[in-house]
């Protein structure tokens, strides 16, 4: 009794800013983060005996860094690190410098990098984890284009202030409309019945435990439409009836109103309530990227086409400073195809009025052309898609 109760004493004494409350609930400090680590010297051994690692040991190793990699803070002890934002901050600069060293190292690290990233969401995608690293990787990649941009391409002496605040202008606006992106996207969320419940003594669906309440009985809403609880809008991990249109995300594992999907470079769905602000954070980085690009070929490749200084840009290796600019105008030019291609195809869909989960569970169903039931013509449909951010109910007090 005496030592559980100094050890609640301890907790309870205010913590400096490198203690935490590790996994176990004990009392640590950063210093320690590689003291009495058994997994990590599990590992370690196994590497140097060349022996194959043991079954889960690497998910252990990797749950004991992620929780010993922590940062000092002032206020309520030290702040763990994510350890997926990590790599973008580290690899990305350090490629593409290495890509500006010479041209076929350019070739290998652009042609590499996103075979790499597109590996790793295979990965992420497969395990339906959530994961930092494609947010880490978008705003850092905006950042660090912005800061060579000024560094290098600015007092080369061919950018107007007026361009200069273009380019910060269209930085500024697309990482406000990405963190507006990141908010609520829709969420289907319990409220207080507004009908009457009927309680029945036995399941009628007693083959499916999810449509049971407590104590094995069915509560079924009564509304004007008749009963609700439908088996195709009863979302078994959320334990809630789900409108028309919604769908449940097994990474951010919610349901969310007319859910388009999951994209991983904000780390949040994509739904009722911001879609229409994904579509704007798409095309303000398009317009900027494209803008900026531009500017930087002008700088780097005088005197010719801008279309064709991609292509063709001869000297550009004889000086480090423009083989950088190059190499990151080319980097930033793959991006920007590949949100492009996003943007083309949320269009589509907008004008169909389908959402991207729609289109692939229509074609999992071996109907893929069967994706037109709530289409009304082209005005209606982008009519609708505009206002039902505006539809969106705001959060209640009887949310769980």
């Amino acid at each position: 009794m005496k030592k559980r109760a100094n050890r609640r004493s301890e907790m309870d004494e205010a913590l400096c800013c490198c203690e935490y409350i590790n996994r176990q609930g004990e009392r640590s400090h950063v210093a320690a983060c590689c003291c009495d680590c058994e997994d990590l010297d599990e590992a370690c051994d196994r590497w140097m005996k060349l022996q194959p690692q043991a079954q889960g040991s690497l998910d252990r190793l990797s749950a004991v860094l992620s929780d010993r990699v922590r940062v000092p803070w002032l206020w309520g002890g030290a702040r763990r690190l994510e350890l997926s934002v990590v790599p973008p901050l580290v690899l990305l600069p350090a490629l593409l410098r290495l890509a500006a060293l010479h041209f076929l190292l350019g070739v290998a690290v652009l042609t590499a990098l996103p075979v790499l990233v597109l590996w790793y969401y295979y990965v992420t995608h497969r395990k339906k984890g959530r994961t930092l690293f494609f947010l880490s990787l978008a705003l850092f990649s905006l950042a660090y284009m912005y800061f060579l941009f000024v560094s290098e391409v600015l007092p080369r002496g061919g950018v107007s202030p007026a361009q200069l605040a273009v380019v910060t202008g269209g930085v500024v606006l697309t990482v406000a409309a990405m963190l507006h992106t990141k908010r609520d996207p829709g969420l289907v969320r319990r409220a207080r019945p507004p009908h009457s419940t009927v309680t029945y003594a036995a399941a009628r669906y007693h083959t499916d435990p999810a449509f049971q309440g407590p104590g094995g009985r069915e509560e079924v809403l009564l509304g004007p439409g008749g009963e609700q609880s439908a088996r195709e809008d009863w979302c078994p991990a959320c334990g809630l009836a789900r409108p028309p249109r919604a769908g449940h995300c097994r990474i951010c594992g919610v349901c969310v109103r007319r859910l388009d999907h999951h994209c991983v470079w904000i780390n949040s769905c994509v739904g009722q309530a911001n879609h229409c602000s994904f579509l704007l954070t798409l095309l303000l980085f398009l317009l900027t990227s494209l803008y900026g690009i531009g500017l930087v070929l002008r700088s780097v490749c005088p005197g010719q086409n801008v279309l064709l200084a991609l292509l063709y840009c001869p000297g550009v290796y004889s000086q480090y400073s423009d083989a950088l600019c190059f190499t990151c105008a080319w980097y930033c030019s793959m991006v920007t195809a590949g949100l492009l291609h996003l943007l083309l195809v949320q269009l589509v869909h907008v004008s169909l009025n389908v959402t991207e989960r729609e289109v692939r569970l229509a074609a999992r169903h071996g109907a893929p052309g069967d994706t037109t039931n709530y289409s009304r013509g082209l005005r209606d449909n982008w009519a609708e898609f505009m206002t039902m951010h505006l539809k969106a109910p705001a959060p209640t007090l009887d949310a769980v």
